[in-house]
């Protein structure tokens, strides 16, 4: 290369780079450094991804609830925590409606805003989804407890539609929180079964967003792809156990009526129809459970490692016998065991969808951070989650090779009609 041609070539790069800095990149839709691109490309490479060209695997986004609750799980999850830094109800109200339109448009496999052809200005749409079909994506939108009332003002004149379930949750024993992974004014959950697609969701999302919110933030996850996976088997987390065997049954309308939507009389109206997102960022001391014995370790989770069986059982959905005996009068399940605490006397159901995820290596210990985004959809978090976690924290064998490092609650919105936007009934009742 030429001089003169080196030259213009830098020139080129360095007006770009300021133009870049001037339209905000770098901040919100941009942060994707560790908390995101990398780890979400890494899973790609990781996992065979198989592109439906038929475009059939579409999941409605309006409806009377979010899709993304009871859909069947994807294989991969992009969950933001965002801050709201507007303190402008109408732009508020703007944003939901945009991202409303967004959605809408990315879950049918459609490009986001307008499609223009001029090349002096940035596309609309940033892209990496062209050509992939929509993979099964949802896009699911909460809002947290600091969205109505922050260092004790009331930010939006929401104050009184501010549920009673909707709070921080109590800090728990052993519980070892970091404020980089804990809260939110808001969240979006977008799942597919393509990383590239479930990271375009959001990358867009927050690009509509900039000014208005900033990512307070973020964890990618994944399960596996429905090739490797083809009989849809409970997933196994990263302890080589079945994750999610008990979960409440969305098949069942009045089951889930009673554990997962937020029904008429439970607090304000406009979350009817709704549910509560509980999250928790669960980091797994892998190299120390590596070596654990297998008896150990069945003995930890109250399962057969194999089978996902209660011990002395022979089916993963055989039914927990928590009085049953060995020959030597000990219990079969130790009740110190995770399926046995986390059961109880089974009153507390919750609708568990929760990911793996791998960030590397962890700064503080050399080990790798690794372990489980714990999400749970219920009716009511101090009726179920709650309590559950309560006897978990207080004597469950796993905490030994867990430590809780990120947790936030959210109010997950009802569905919204043709026409009408997600969070209308919030800003309109």
């Amino acid at each position: 290369m030429s001089k003169a041609n080196k030259e213009s070539f830098m020139d080129k790069n360095i007006s770009r780079r300021k133009l870049l800095k001037s339209a905000g990149i770098g901040g919100v839709g941009m942060v994707i450094g560790a908390s995101g691109l990398g780890g979400i490309l890494a899973a790609a490479d990781s996992h065979s991804i198989s592109i439906n060209k038929d475009d059939k695997d579409r999941i409605p986004f309006y409806g009377e609830h979010q899709a993304g609750i009871t859909t069947a799980m994807q294989s991969s999850v992009y969950l933001a925590s965002l801050d709201v830094v507007t303190d402008k109800k109408a732009e508020l109200i703007q944003l939901f409606k945009e991202w409303t339109e967004a959605s809408a448009a990315m879950t049918t496999g459609r490009k986001v805003g307008d499609h223009s052809t001029n090349d002096l200005l940035p596309p609309a749409d940033t892209g990496e989804a062209t050509g992939l079909s929509p993979s099964n994506l949802t896009i699911t939108f909460g809002v947290g407890p600091t969205l109505f009332i922050k260092d004790n003002v009331d930010r939006f004149g929401l104050l009184s539609k501010k549920p009673d379930e909707l709070v921080d949750l109590p800090k728990f024993p052993l519980d070892a929180l970091e404020d980089q992974w804990t809260g939110g004014d808001l969240c979006i959950q977008a799942c597919s079964d393509d990383p590239q697609v479930t990271f375009h969701a959001i990358r867009n999302l927050l690009r509509i967003a900039r000014g208005k919110v900033t990512l307070r933030w973020a964890q990618e996850g994944f399960l596996p792809n429905r090739q490797a996976n083809e009989q849809e088997k409970t997933p196994r987390n990263l302890f080589g156990f079945k994750d999610g065997t008990v979960n409440v049954n969305t098949n069942d309308t009045k089951e889930s009526s009673e554990h997962l939507w937020v029904q008429q009389n439970d607090g304000p109206s406009w979350l009817t129809g709704g549910t509560y997102l509980v999250v928790r960022r669960i980091q797994m001391f892998i190299e120390v459970w590596d070596r654990t014995t297998l008896q150990d370790q069945e003995n930890t989770f109250g399962r057969h490692r194999s089978s996902g069986a209660p011990l002395g059982k022979e089916d993963e959905f055989d039914k927990l016998d928590l009085d049953r005996k060995d020959e030597n009068g000990k219990l079969q399940i130790p009740d110190t065991a995770h399926a046995s605490l986390a059961h109880g006397k089974g009153k507390e159901q919750i609708l568990r969808r929760s990911y793996s995820y791998s960030g590397g290596m962890d700064p503080k210990t050399g080990a790798l951070d690794a372990g489980l985004l714990f999400m749970s959809f219920q009716r009511s978090p101090k009726k179920q989650f709650i309590p559950i976690q309560e006897r978990l924290a207080k004597k469950d064998e796993l905490n030994e090779y867990i430590s809780h490092k990120g947790s936030a609650v959210f109010a997950c919105l009802p569905g919204a009609k043709a026409g009408g936007f997600i969070g209308e009934s919030l800003f309109t009742l």
